[in-house]
């Protein structure tokens, strides 16, 4: 859509919700800051990390209901998905309840990555709305004014590298949206406001999370791609990645040791993971289930279950 097509989109949505009524002849103007995103057509093969996308928090519970940040997660997955090269792993895989690791409105992102290293996904993203604001301002004269009404969306994404454990990405974000009209003048209190205009509170929220894609795929791109050897049976090894993931038949993948964590002896500091050892490669010969593959050995020997596979340069 383009950026005329959406403020035109906009206003008339803006008119349907009685936000842009009373007019004195003078057309609506609704200004937006965007983002360009890449539309680009992902080739099928290519391979694609596993991402876990938490539930997203809201500072503001009481304020704006759940269904406001589920919907925007989902778009935002929806999204991500179709533009990237990831697939989404759902929560429920976490060793615990997802609640057990908020501690003061955010994820324990480290701690989930330590719980984490043998699910299977490579990245783990939160999103939280920090605040909605909402701004008026008219001319000083006649009861009908010319209104310049601001909405203001501040939203913030962090992203944590499961293997590394290291924090990838933390930026806060400041989406606004100008609306000018002229009408009669009023004052409505910011959240009375919202609640009675619940659809254009999940716009604005749903798109500030939309405009951090391109952001997200750049720094997905030094996360590397991995899987798992799930089981050994003879001269059958079967891994956690199949078709879905993009593996294809007769692809080599490396097989490497999970690294050593290196404390700080002195103070007791956790300083991270250190690269495993390489013990050999894999050829896929076929796949099973619903997104895993068996392979055989290609070079090397001694692997075990839980050791990682990458892609093979």
């Amino acid at each position: 859509m383009t950026m005329r097509l959406y403020l035109i989109a906009l206003t008339y949505f803006l008119v349907g919700c009685g936000i842009a009524a009373k007019y004195d002849g003078a057309p609506t103007d609704v200004k937006k800051h965007i983002q360009d995103v890449d539309y680009r057509v992902k080739p099928d093969n290519e391979l694609k990390k596993r991402v876990m996308v938490l539930p997203f928090l809201d500072k503001n519970q009481v304020a704006r209901s759940s269904e406001v940040r589920d919907l925007a997660r989902q778009a935002f997955i929806d999204e991500l998905v179709k533009l990237s090269s990831v697939q989404s792993v759902d929560f429920v895989q976490l060793k615990k309840p997802v609640a057990q690791y908020i501690k003061n409105n955010e994820y324990d992102l480290k701690q989930i990555s330590q719980d984490s290293q043998k699910q299977g996904f490579s990245t783990v993203i939160e999103g939280q709305i920090i605040d909605v604001r909402l701004k008026n301002s008219a001319d000083q004269v006649g009861i009908l004014r010319n209104i310049k009404t601001i909405y203001e969306v501040v939203v913030r994404m962090r992203i944590m590298n499961v293997r590394t454990e290291n924090e990838v990405f933390n930026t806060v974000k400041t989406i606004t949206v100008e609306e000018n009209n002229t009408r009669v003048v009023e004052r409505v209190a910011r959240d009375k406001f919202f609640s009675s205009n619940p659809e254009l509170l999940k716009i604005l929220i749903k798109d500030a999370f939309l405009d951090f894609i391109p952001q997200i795929q750049e720094a997905l791109i030094d996360i590397q791609w991995e899987g798992r050897i799930a089981a050994i049976r003879g001269e059958k090894i079967y891994l956690n990645v199949g078709k879905i993931s993009g593996v294809q038949i007769g692809d080599i993948l490396k097989v490497v040791e999970d690294g050593s964590e290196i404390y700080d002896p002195e103070i007791g500091y956790h300083l991270g993971r250190i690269r495993g050892r390489s013990k050999g490669t894999l050829e896929i010969v076929s796949y099973f289930g619903q997104d895993a593959a068996v392979a055989v050995v290609h070079s090397g020997a001694n692997f075990k279950e839980s050791d990682r596979v990458e892609v093979y340069q």
